[in-house]
């Protein structure tokens, strides 16, 4: 998978500059209504089906590799974020003096997942005969911008940004790794437990555990677009806002990023 290259010259208010997808639709297509179909035809029209049946053989093999081909690519995704998370939080744990001891055994417990997420999904993409991606090198910086490593309210603000990007990034792949069931839980299980993580760290901020509208909440401008579209109040044609008001409604569904909205973000800490 590529990665986007790191974006130069970059000023503190235009940082991130790609805006966030709002929630897409995903389409799964399925061959088996139309082999049932051709099975249920009678025998005296099966050879007026050949032709056909061939086509069908044939779409499906080129569908199972589209299949793997997304499948993968998603968790090449997710494995660069929890790289990204879990160099992170390794150099900030390593950092003297950098993380208060009232709040390391929070970071030490945190760290230790994002490395078992980064082993689970290097062992997957092995076992479906995919090489994983290898780790970037990180500039956490991101080309001067920040200091998360002798500045701790700095590293808190890039933590809560990257928790909450891991979290709908998780979310946008979904539809991509339905193809798999047992991925697809995993995945899940991965995407709950870093949206604790996230609710942990703005919790340990002084905000609300949960976004409402697209305020990150005493955020810096720079990371407007981790939650750009978290304003949205139309789900699947219902108005929450109308019955809850905005700040609830939006509060109550958490939106999705897109893929390359997800690489754009992380690829601003990519050396």
């Amino acid at each position: 998978m590529n990665i986007l290259k790191l974006l130069d010259k970059l000023s503190h208010d235009k940082f991130f500059t790609t805006e966030a997808s709002r929630l897409e639709t995903i389409t799964n297509l399925s061959v088996f209504g139309k082999k049932a179909a051709t099975a249920a035809v009678p025998l005296g029209l099966g050879g007026l089906m050949t032709t056909s049946v061939k086509a069908e053989t044939t779409h499906t093999q080129i569908t199972g590799t589209a299949l793997k081909s997304t499948l993968t690519d998603a968790l090449q995704l997710a494995l660069v974020l929890e790289y990204l998370e879990n160099e992170y939080y390794a150099i900030g744990l390593s950092t003297a003096g950098l993380i208060p001891n009232t709040d390391r055994t929070v970071f030490m417990q945190i760290s230790k997942h994002e490395s078992a997420h980064v082993s689970f999904l290097k062992s997957t993409l092995t076992s479906l005969g995919t090489t994983p991606g290898s780790k970037p090198t990180f500039d956490f910086t991101a080309n001067g911008n920040f200091s998360p490593f002798t500045d701790y309210n700095q590293f808190l603000i890039l933590a809560q940004a990257f928790e909450d990007t891991g979290v709908r990034a998780y979310k946008g792949q979904a539809g991509n790794v339905m193809s798999n069931k047992v991925v697809l839980q995993a995945a899940l299980q991965i995407h709950s437990v870093e949206a604790r993580h996230a609710s942990q760290v703005r919790r340990m901020r002084a905000n609300k555990g949960w976004i409402e509208l697209a305020n990150g909440g005493n955020m810096p401008s720079a990371t407007n677009p981790v939650y750009a579209g978290e304003d949205n109040i139309n789900q699947a044609g219902y108005n929450t806002g109308t019955a809850f008001g905005a700040a609830a409604g939006s509060a109550a569904y958490d939106e999705i990023l897109s893929g390359s909205d997800a690489q754009t973000i992380a690829s601003l800490f990519i050396a």
